[in-house]
């Protein structure tokens, strides 16, 4: 991706850009770097989360002060910008631009390196990845593999298991009853080996998960679900933890209905103060799923068990393995990329099964979360798995967010109010409008079609809201 845009910082931008620290997702390169230094960096972003690099920007190694020292003219960039060109793999997957100083009137070239799905080298063939502020050698075929492993390109879900046998899937109760249903009068070895769940004379990971009764005894501390509860709104300690945490076993299709149900038993017997004792709700197609994605695309190669905690105002899923791919937490309800497609295939072909729409899953989720006013889940990714949390806090009502809306704006017509609402409806919309004028908030500019604060709108909003921000 290539931009030949220009943006003119003003001092508090230039400021700000100051005060930002290298990290994870930033690093910022004195103008004299080397090529091959500068295509160091871009496989380290590339290999991980992604990243921005400002080339122009010298920082002081001990004082960590950092010193605007752009280019002159922006065409003396253009030996980097042939180096991204040079990349292989690489020529979709960034953007940079120019920061031009207010006052200094030289350049500084922000890069901006996005998330591959493939490994990227350096211009010298070594490969690198980034880790917090540094970017680290992947220098040793064990780190190799668990790069390939982390983006997708290879699945443990087709490694044989040491310990398994063809029997514990071909004649297992959940195969049988699968094959009934889907495959009637097929040799359950022969469908085996055809589907590549058979390596020689061992099960891989996914026809260990997908067929054996009790993959646990195969695949210990990778292959089962961990449900905390915890009576807090806070952190997850000892002291706080209900009672013992609660381990869901099986196969991947029984794991994912079983873990959702208990999910949600235990959720239910919440109470929260509200007018009265209220139950504590969550939509059912959210826990689902999450809970199915957690199963479906967990990197089974990390010796740990799936987790689920539920508190008194949140349920964190904690699935093993970071995002695969090119996928990420910005892009994730938009783009698609399945780290065990066997198992997502298969499952898919079980009655009822878990991913009915597949790839849709994290969308029915969200949406469910919108439907009941609550707001959407979470997502974030750490060192070595992904975390959704799902808060049990209520989105503002319609009439909040109008009221909020007016209090920077004198009127709102309907097409804006369904904007700022996700109402859909033109009627529904009215409704909420007439609500807010029969306690005085607005009123109707006859022949306008639009709303209007009354002179007691202030007040108003102070008696019955207090402080809107």
């Amino acid at each position: 991706m290539n931009s030949s845009q220009v943006e003119v910082l003003s001092e508090e931008k230039v400021a700000q850009l100051f005060q930002r620290e290298e990290d994870h997702f930033t690093d910022y390169k004195d103008k004299r770097i080397s090529g091959k230094g500068f295509s160091k960096i871009i496989s380290a972003f590339a290999n991980a989360s992604g990243g921005e690099i400002y080339l122009g920007i010298r920082e002081e190694s001990t004082t960590k002060l950092k010193h605007w020292d752009g280019f002159i003219h922006t065409e003396d960039a253009n030996s980097f910008l042939q180096i991204l060109d040079s990349i292989p793999q690489v020529e979709n997957y960034y953007d940079w631009e120019f920061l031009q100083h207010p006052f200094l009137q030289t350049y500084v070239l922000r890069v901006t390196i996005f998330k591959t799905q493939a490994i990227i080298a350096a211009t010298d063939g070594k490969i690198f990845l980034r880790k917090g502020a540094q970017s680290l050698p992947v220098d040793s075929p064990e780190k190799r593999r668990r790069l390939e492993l982390d983006k997708g390109i290879v699945s443990y879900e087709n490694e044989p298991v040491k310990d398994s046998e063809v029997m514990d899937a071909s004649e297992s109760d959940i195969y049988m009853w699968f094959s009934k249903s889907i495959i009637p009068e097929v040799d359950a070895v022969q469908w085996l080996k055809k589907q590549r769940l058979i390596h020689f004379d061992k099960l891989t990971v996914a026809g260990e998960m997908l067929f054996s009764d009790e993959p646990q005894i195969c695949l210990p501390k990778r292959s089962s679900i961990k449900i905390f509860r915890y009576k807090t709104s806070g952190q997850a300690e000892r002291d706080v933890l209900a009672e013992q945490p609660l381990t869901v076993e099986g196969c991947a299709y029984n794991q994912i209905y079983e873990a959702v149900a208990k999910t949600k038993e235990i959720v239910e017997s919440i109470r929260k103060l509200g007018a009265g004792f209220e139950t504590i709700e969550y939509p059912e197609e959210t826990l689902h799923e999450i809970i199915t994605n957690a199963v479906l695309h967990r990197d089974y190669s990390i010796p740990t068990d799936i987790q689920i905690r539920i508190f008194d105002n949140r349920i964190e899923v904690e699935s093993p393995g970071k995002l695969p791919g090119h996928i990420t937490t910005k892009n994730i309800l938009e783009t698609q990329a399945a780290r065990n497609p066997k198992i997502v295939r298969l499952i898919n072909k079980f009655p009822d099964p878990p991913n009915k729409d597949v790839g849709e899953g994290l969308n029915t989720a969200f949406d469910a979360m919108t439907k009941l006013r609550l707001r959407v889940p979470q997502i974030s990714e750490t060192d070595n798995s992904v975390l959704v949390v799902i808060k049990h806090e209520k989105l503002a009502s319609p009439e909040e967010i109008v009221i909020q809306y007016l209090t920077k704006h004198d009127t709102i017509k309907n097409s804006t109010g369904r904007s700022i609402t996700g109402i859909k409806s033109e009627n529904t919309m009215k409704n909420v409008f007439y609500r807010l004028r029969d306690r005085g908030f607005i009123k109707l500019v006859r022949g306008f079609n639009y709303w209007e604060k009354t002179d007691d709108f202030d007040q108003l909003v102070n008696e019955q809201f207090g402080v809107i921000e």
